[in-house]
């Protein structure tokens, strides 16, 4: 089980930056009402996909290509954010086709006991923001209706971040990166 809604995020971010993809968009959203309390997260890329067969295989745990980790029989990314998701009252659904790429889509239910803990908005945009693969990655963000908190909605991209700091390879850069992030949070 993962410790962090953060951790499955990153988790499926990860798998569409090594998908060969050259854009991955990951798309977060939470939002409050005396309804509902949602988190829902979206990662689309547009790397190789899967077909139907592999596309119905991902979702088993005993099922792993062997590529990524060669030494692991069992692959268990997209079967633990199907658990989590299920067990915490969310959902899920994933779409994908060869040579397009693959869609994820999974939410939350935050006032159920079940579900993880969502945090570190900021740290988790830095690391998928320094992992290889895509020349473009897109992030956008949404916070609506919480109590006493302000609303949010923005986006950033990669190209954009390499272009303000150089690169995402030295300490200085990735302070920058951790005090814009950390300020868009806060606005």
């Amino acid at each position: 089980m993962h410790f962090a809604l953060n951790d499955l995020i990153a988790d499926i971010t990860q798998n569409g930056a090594e998908s060969g993809a050259e854009l991955v968009e990951l798309s977060i959203e939470e939002t409050y009402s005396p309804q509902k309390a949602e988190i829902r997260f979206m990662v689309r890329d547009n790397g190789k996909g899967m077909d139907e067969g592999t596309l119905r295989r991902a979702t088993d745990p005993f099922v792993t290509d062997g590529i990524k980790h060669p030494h692991r029989k069992v692959g268990l990314g997209l079967p633990f954010l199907i658990q989590t998701a299920e067990q915490s009252g969310g959902g899920w659904n994933i779409e994908s086709a060869l040579g397009k790429g693959t869609t994820t889509t999974a939410w939350f239910d935050l006032r159920n006991i079940d579900t993880p803990p969502f945090e570190d908005i900021p740290g988790l945009f830095r690391t998928v923001l320094m992992f290889d693969g895509p020349r473009e990655m897109f992030l956008h963000r949404v916070r609506k209706g919480a109590e006493g908190i302000p609303d949010l909605d923005y986006d950033i991209r990669k190209t954009e971040i390499l272009d303000a700091l150089g690169s995402l390879d030295d300490a200085e850069s990735l302070i920058l990166l951790k005090d814009y992030l950390q300020s868009l949070e806060e606005e």
